[in-house]
């Protein structure tokens, strides 16, 4: 049976004796949709443990990149070092203000202020060699309707993408519960209204479970879909424990049901970062996450 694991596996023969015999000579199939493995930088709970040190553990147990927050508190030296060092990739950042000044916040500052730190996001982005930043667009709530949510964080969004088509960097939208682009019909019409090739979404397949299948939102969303974040969700222990305690599964264990995902991928012609967004821990906690990924990657 063809495995990413078997791909990586095969690659490396290929790249080994490739010097020496003709590429003619083999064919390969093409890798599994989701093949490429992150997490946030937050999950590694190594508290002694230096940037190196970290990236150089998440290295030695199977992954491949590490997205983090921005703005951060991290030495931007040693970030930059760590990844020349162990090569890992920093594929994309999340922005950390959307959520405490959010894009649709009825104050005009409070907006300017996450726009703003969405453009400088975009350069340090470029810096570590990522193409995304994580952006949720908006929060609906009692202050705040839907329309306006889908006003303000229109204008805003327009404000940045000039920034983004400079730095080459793509704003990623990503589905949360934030009460706001609740149907992928929807989510794609937000994303088209931009007609901009520097807009796209961060599919979070676990965030959908609660109130719809992963699946239809993948066929939906097609290639609009730029990175997927890694998550499980179970409804069994939504319906008996409460809503939040759905995520309190382990990944694969859950009803995201990884098969049609992989499959709904494969058909939009999806290939690259899968990225974990659940809960860290220390080393044995992260070498588990990565055992598990390669097992839901693999399906």
């Amino acid at each position: 049976m063809y495995t990413r694991r078997s791909f990586i596996k095969t690659s490396g023969s290929a790249a080994f004796i490739g010097g020496v015999t003709s590429k003619a000579f083999f064919h390969f199939s093409d890798p599994p949709p989701l093949h490429k493995k992150s997490l946030k930088y937050g999950m590694i709970q190594e508290s002694s443990l230096s940037i190196l040190e970290k990236f150089q553990l998440i290295k030695d147990l199977g992954f491949h990149g590490v997205e983090l927050d921005s703005p951060h508190d991290l030495d931007e030296s040693e970030i930059l070092d760590a990844k020349a060092k162990t090569g890992i990739e920093i594929p994309g950042l999340v922005n950390s203000l959307h959520w405490k000044k959010p894009l649709s916040d009825p104050d005009p500052a409070v907006r300017d202020e996450c726009t703003e730190s969405m453009k400088a996001a975009f350069h340090q982005c470029k810096k570590y060699g990522g193409t995304t930043v994580l952006l949720v667009p908006a929060v609906v709530n009692k202050e705040v309707t839907y329309g306006e949510a889908w006003e303000r964080s229109t204008a805003e969004i327009e404000k940045m993408l000039p920034a983004a088509k400079e730095t080459g960097i793509k704003i990623a939208i990503e589905n949360v519960w934030n009460n706001f682009l609740l149907s992928p019909l929807e989510a794609a019409r937000y994303v088209d209204q931009f007609d901009s090739e520097m807009i796209g979404w961060y599919f979070d397949v676990g965030n959908v479970v609660r109130y719809g299948w992963p699946s239809h939102w993948i066929e939906a969303l097609g290639h609009r879909i730029i990175k997927i974040d890694v998550k499980e969700y179970s409804r069994k222990k939504q319906q008996e424990e409460g809503i939040w305690k759905g995520f309190d599964v382990e990944l694969g264990e859950g009803d995201s049901d990884w098969d049609l995902v992989n499959k709904a991928l494969k058909n939009i012609g999806y290939s690259g970062w899968g990225s974990a967004e659940v809960k860290g821990g220390d080393r044995d906690r992260l070498r588990a996450i990565s055992v598990q990924m390669d097992e839901i990657f693999d399906r």
